[in-house]
């Protein structure tokens, strides 16, 4: 699976930027409007529903995100 720190790295790679963090949840932001908020709770695997919500939310398709991991 995935861990919540790839996925940060991901984000950053693709243009996303950190706009504020609640916690444990990471908000970010793209120039373009798109917006997602990502848990980082220790070492955990982000599970894949959530990680199906989040790639819907920054509308990219599993393949194309796999080739910024």
């Amino acid at each position: 699976m995935l861990k919540a720190r790839d996925l940060v790295r991901a984000l950053k790679l693709l243009g996303f930027f950190i706009i504020r963090q609640s916690g444990s949840h990471i908000f970010f932001k793209h120039p373009d409007g798109r917006a997602t908020i990502v848990p980082q709770h220790g070492g955990q695997d982000i599970g894949r529903g959530l990680l199906r919500a989040i790639l819907n939310q920054i509308e990219m398709s599993p393949d194309e995100f796999m080739n910024y991991l």
